[in-house]
């Protein structure tokens, strides 16, 4: 008997300490959380609609909808989950059962929540009961003591003497929950209704903590001619709260917000594999999109939804090697050898299954091999795109085309103006023939003089060459500018 009574109690005190060390402060509160009242409490469970319009840069607009029984008079509402992130001060309630018959006189955003540090605050200054479940022969020990500080750990006065830490097992009992601790992030209002009964409010508030971007993945046909395009949505949610099955709509463009709204992170990763379920509509000076179905967006989820689905976009991959105006108002013979030519494809957002607006976001381009695994060719991230523009992606450098470019002359020729010459050669070490656009960009007045090769004015600041390079060889350009940037 002695011995089962000794394994029992060795048995608890592991159970204890397991419980315990889950806790850093050793707090354990033993009375639930004592509602007001006076204070008629929303939950989740009066809910009819919740509408969520996300917008760029992790801010979103919440419609709350619920169902409330008011009284005539004044009402004291408990709003239950709403976001840990909301800007209170924007926060609209409309009664929609009949308008203008409820109106906020005051409200008060708590969101100082439950937890074993929020409780030792409150009881600064205030009585506990510390027990000593062992302190002698296996029976507990209880003391009362006044909490004097928690923090960087507990500081406490017994009858006689301060001790800055507890013992082992010896944790904290709190005769109560402080009433202005929530356990959810809780909107009180102070309501007067001009009627009595159930009442359709609805909540209006802005909030951090949720965001979305777009992403695209391209897979590019063998002939790089054309690639099919898919368009997701990436939501995150790290607002405090969940959204069940909620209307959601999106916002692209640039909207001006408060910079001091909360950014988001991401926690958990769940992919809708659903048809392209947005409608996209124009809205002020932005585009909005809806999704034509309602969704659970979760606290602490990422999870992505079809945007579009495009097949055989017409496509056009070139290799330029792009210079700079640096060069145009100085000596310096040597310019680069094996300088790297950068592969870009575009695609111009109209007909079939494009032509609507892209959001801006990141552009994944993959191509099979010719074992018919997909490889992946680079990415870029684009701007919000309006339709018939074209989208152009810089996915890297080419590995067998290249260049070597140096100054073969310069001088003087007057205040403030100049002439250079130049030579670029470009390699092509492939198989097959390779086209190189040559992008100088060249500062102030200019004119081309003398060339080996005609160029195009693309711009008040940019000449361009179309060097034709054969396979397995190599072809030279070479020009004199003319350059005036007198300032």
């Amino acid at each position: 008997m002695h011995d089962s009574k000794a394994v029992a109690v060795r048995v608890r005190r592991i159970l204890l300490k397991a419980v315990l060390s889950s806790a850093p402060l050793l707090a354990v509160m033993t009375l639930p959380i004592r509602a007001d009242p006076g204070e008629h409490v929303s939950s989740l469970g009066d809910q009819q609609l919740v509408n969520v319009t996300i917008y760029n840069g992790s801010m979103a607009l919440v419609h709350d909808r619920r169902r409330v029984a008011l009284a005539a008079g004044d009402n004291r509402i408990a709003w239950r989950d709403v976001s840990a992130n909301m800007d209170a001060t924007s926060a609209i309630l409309s009664d929609l059962t009949a308008p203008g018959a409820a109106n906020v006189v005051e409200q008060n955003f708590n969101f100082d929540l439950l937890k074993p540090s929020t409780v030792l605050d409150k009881y600064v200054g205030r009585q506990v009961i510390v027990v000593h479940p062992y302190a002698s022969k296996g029976d507990p020990h209880r003391e009362t003591a006044t909490l004097l500080s928690d923090n960087e750990g507990v500081v406490l006065q017994y009858a006689d003497r301060v001790e800055t830490s507890l013992g082992t097992w010896s944790y904290i009992v709190f005769p109560a929950i402080p009433s202005d601790l929530r356990d959810r992030p809780t909107l009180v209002l102070d309501v007067n209704s001009e009627h009595a009964g159930p009442q359709t409010l609805d909540l209006a508030y802005l909030t951090g903590g949720l965001a979305w971007h777009a992403d695209y993945v391209g897979v590019v046909a063998p002939d790089e001619k054309h690639m099919d395009l898919n368009g997701l949505v990436t939501l995150s949610n790290t607002s405090g709260t969940t959204y069940k099955d909620a209307h959601m709509q999106l916002v692209a463009g640039n909207v001006n917000t408060n910079p001091s709204t909360p950014g988001a992170t991401s926690d958990g990763f769940t992919v809708i594999p659903a048809p392209p379920p947005f409608q996209q509509e124009n809205y002020f000076e932005y585009h909005l999109y809806t999704l034509q179905r309602t969704t659970t967006i979760a606290n602490n989820q990422t999870k992505q939804v079809a945007l579009l689905s495009a097949h055989r976009v017409p496509i056009r991959k070139t290799l330029e090697l792009r210079g700079s105006e640096s060069y145009y108002e100085n000596s310096d013979a040597d310019l680069g050898a094996n300088l790297k030519v950068g592969v870009y494809v575009t695609f111009t957002n109209k007909d079939g299954d494009l032509g609507i607006p892209l959001p801006g976001g990141t552009v994944r381009l993959y191509k099979n091999d010719a074992r018919g695994t997909s490889q992946f060719l680079g990415s870029d991230a684009i701007d919000h795109t309006p339709r018939n523009e074209d989208v152009r992606l810089h996915l890297g450098d080419s590995f067998d085309v290249t260049a070597n470019k140096k100054q073969t002359d310069f001088h003087g020729t007057g205040k403030c103006s100049f002439d250079s010459s130049y030579e670029v050669l470009v390699k092509n070490a492939k198989t097959e023939p390779a086209d190189v656009l040559v992008v100088e960009p060249i500062p102030g007045d200019w004119a081309i003089v003398a060339e080996n090769l005609k160029h195009v004015k693309s711009s008040a600041s940019s000449a361009n060459w179309a060097v034709h390079v054969p396979a397995d060889s190599n072809t030279k350009l070479t020009y004199t500018a003319h350059v005036r940037v007198c300032p």
